[in-house]
């Protein structure tokens, strides 16, 4: 089961309290305070776990609490620290406290790391608080309280290139052919109903991610289809496909509608390159010519037959040729923001 939602709470350990305790030495008539300090609580930490592909496992078990820390003890010996609660999720993972909306971090690269709620301070025993004039103190803290927080989380799939078309225009078919994928391909609308991933390989051990989502249909942004509620999974791509069938009616409108609607969900994402690939070729007779689509903004136009296995490779070329550019662009930036102007 596709999931990528889910609501959990998370609860560090509480810090252990210091202790009161004085030594008794030979030779030592008045002895001293050695009371030690409590242990660090434990803390909630998020993990990415590359095996993963969905939240499911956080909708099993909502509530994470880590270990509380030690009681100091005797001898100035510390308490041992709690122990860390680690829960993976899948790369891609965006997490917010549910109470505030604040997003506290973005889980992207395999085993990175995210604390989300804090194990509590341990106490201080009562040899920390012995000065010259109180050598006998009895005073000891106890530990503090460790972070508690609601999360949301919520996940976006990590892939090169998002592929964009409305119910039944070949894109499972499509990404069947072109990666090891297997989703669920039928002759009906509607038979992708969750998205799909595939890793398509070329020569020179080149890859790149294709997601496949669910048909995107006419007020799709006002909530219509299931288009709409995994749209964000394409907002990280480098690059959209448009998939136009040529069984389409009118293949212009549908162009035009599908920029509309994802103009309409995000603005951002409508400034996503894109390219547009004219579907089911196959279904043309021999010497009909193609139909002309007007897509001055998108980078290629390219003829394919998922079935037929024709124009494929013009295609992947481009897409892997048009992500290492964009790939490239996002380095100069990175280098832009870090680069500081010499003084004098």
């Amino acid at each position: 089961m596709f999931v990528d939602r889910a609501v959990i709470r998370v609860q560090a350990g509480t810090g252990g309290s210091g202790a009161e305790a004085f030594r008794r030495e030979k030779g030592v008539p008045r002895g001293g305070p050695s009371g030690g300090d409590g242990g660090k609580g434990g803390d909630v930490v998020l993990v990415v776990d590359t095996h993963l592909s969905t939240l499911l496992d956080l909708t099993h078990r909502q509530h994470y609490r880590a270990e509380r820390g030690q009681h100091g003890e005797g001898s100035n010996r510390t308490g041992r620290g709690g122990d860390d609660v680690v829960v993976k999720v899948p790369p891609g993972t965006l997490v917010r406290d549910a109470d505030t909306g604040e997003l506290l971090g973005e889980l992207l690269k395999s085993g990175e790391r995210l604390v989300v709620a804090v194990g509590g301070r341990g106490g201080r025993g009562n040899a920390r608080f012995a000065t010259s004039t109180r050598q006998a103190p009895r005073q000891w803290e106890p530990g503090e309280e460790g972070e508690e927080r609601t999360l949301e989380m919520e996940l976006k799939l990590i892939a090169d290139v998002g592929l964009v078309g409305q119910p039944n225009a070949g894109k499972s078919t499509l990404l069947a052919a072109i990666s090891g994928a297997t989703p669920k391909i039928a002759d009906y609308p509607f038979t992708t109903l969750t998205p799909n991933l595939g890793v398509v390989q070329l020569s020179d051990l080149r890859t790149f991610v294709v997601a496949d989502i669910p048909g995107i249909i006419e007020g799709a942004h006002e909530g219509r289809g299931l288009g709409l509620q995994f749209l964000r999974h394409i907002e990280r791509t480098r690059s959209l496909a448009f998939l136009i069938p040529m069984d389409a009616q009118d293949p212009q409108e549908e162009y035009d509608q599908l920029r509309q609607e994802i103009g309409s969900y995000s603005e951002e994402l409508s400034r996503t390159p894109h390219c547009v690939v004219l579907t089911k070729t196959d279904l043309l007779h021999p010497g009909d010519p193609l139909p002309q689509v007007d897509a001055s903004e998108a980078w290629g136009v390219f003829p394919v037959s998922a079935v037929a296995r024709k124009g494929l490779h013009p295609l992947l070329d481009g897409l892997w040729a048009r992500i290492r550019e964009e790939v490239e662009k996002e380095g100069n930036e990175d280098e832009e923001e870090w680069w500081v102007p010499e003084e004098g």
